[in-house]
């Protein structure tokens, strides 16, 4: 019998993180892949990431106008409780077998939620991580309402087991962002042309042999600081003097004043090499990165994608305090002198060794097995005593 799977995307990462596992849940004969997509990944402004979705040939059950305008808090509570409202009508709509949501921002709670209340059984994705925000009290408390976790490391399941979950809903299937990376990891630099359908401010008619990337979000839990930290990531950029692609960020409290800095930053200096970019499919955003010299920010991009490309990283901030992470990553704090200072440690150090913390490579096909397994084991509950059925549980394999 075809098992209805809904998989809610509401934002440009989350596109990355479930690609590929929407790649294999859309194969599966036994599968009808219902794909919701909300948030900032309708906006035009945060580079229309539902555009990418159906230019990749995935079909979009529903779209949602959720977010609410402004740069505080209040509003996210405010998305939150409609992208609730919405979400709740569109299930009942369409009646899935299955929810699947991904990380940890505030959308994701509100798909687990009204999943929960109605009695769908919900997969969550990258459970059992730790960071420094409110996120990580979001990825908790999604943490407790799923029935199916599909987690990217090991640690990441020994936290989840350590909350109280059963291990025998716990899958370690590694991160489907790191398929994309294993696939741009063996291709070339970006050419201008692949560039052209970007949402930019700035000259891509060349791409230059020497960049650093530079992606950096607000801390929704100390926001109002966001504007000045981003000063000191500018000065460190002037004054390392490379071509540099910036990424808008997340639409999160506080990221207006944060990206009117770096539109100041790039109208004041014309003489400095700045290309702002909303957004580009995940793959070549990959690509880009994989061939910088240094990426730069406080973004999960940096601690995960760039530990398996072996990009050197700058990580600033307390962001993404209490992830795991590789050789790859410096931290420091939102200090200029000391950001210059680290960028220019890991330009001369170069690519690191590729490492495997969040996966192989071959995730997504992992996750599409997992939850295949899941209704095999529902409907013939004598399965769930032979493990040995299941290969992937427990371990990357």
């Amino acid at each position: 019998m075809t098992k209805r799977i809904c998989v809610v995307v509401t934002a440009r990462p989350s596109y990355s993180r479930v690609k590929t596992a929407l790649d294999h849940i859309a194969r599966k004969r036994s599968f009808d892949l219902q794909l919701v997509v909300s948030s900032s990944a309708v906006l035009s402004r945060y580079g229309s990431v539902v555009e990418q979705i159906e230019h990749d040939g995935f079909p979009i059950a529903r779209r949602l106008h959720t977010v609410v305008e402004g740069d505080n808090p209040l509003v996210m509570a405010k998305t939150t409780g409609i992208s609730l409202i919405e979400l709740s009508t569109v299930f009942d709509d369409l009646r899935p077998d299955m929810v699947v949501t991904i990380a940890d921002r505030y959308e994701t709670i509100a798909t687990a939620i009204a999943a929960s209340y109605m009695n769908i059984p919900l997969a969550h994705i990258q459970g059992g991580e730790i960071t420094g925000s409110i996120d990580n009290r979001v990825r908790n408390a999604v943490t407790k309402l799923a029935d199916l976790h599909l987690v990217s490391s090991s640690g990441a399941a020994k936290q989840l087991m350590a909350m109280g979950e059963p291990e025998s809903s716990i899958f370690i299937t590694g991160c489907s962002s790191i398929d994309i990376a294993r696939v741009a990891k063996q291709q070339g630099p970006l050419i201008p042309t692949m560039l052209k359908h970007v949402s930019s401010d700035g000259d891509f008619n060349t791409i230059p042999d020497e960049y650093l990337v530079v992606i950096q979000h607000t801390d929704t839990t100390r926001y109002e600081e966001g504007k000045h930290e981003v000063t000191e990531t500018i000065e460190a950029i002037r004054s390392i003097g490379l071509p540099t692609f910036w990424f808008t960020p997340n639409v999160d409290a506080g990221s207006s004043g944060l990206w009117s800095e770096v539109e100041k930053f790039r109208k004041s200096s014309p003489n400095t090499p700045l290309r702002c970019i909303r957004s580009i499919p995940p793959g070549e955003f990959l690509r880009l990165i994989n061939h910088s010299k240094c990426l730069i920010g406080n973004s999960s991009v940096g601690i995960r994608e760039a530990a398996f490309l072996g990009v050197p990283v700058v990580n600033i901030g307390s962001r993404q305090d209490g992830r795991l992470r590789g050789r790859n990553v410096i931290d420091v704090k939102f200090n200029s002198a000391m950001i210059a200072k680290a960028v220019r440690q890991q330009i001369a150090h170069g690519h690191y060794p590729e490492n495997k913390l969040y996966g192989d490579g071959h995730s997504g096909v992992r996750i599409a097995n997992v939850i295949g397994n899941y209704f095999d084991i529902k409907e013939s509950p004598e399965l769930s005593v032979l493990p040995a059925q299941l290969p992937i549980r427990g371990r990357v394999a």
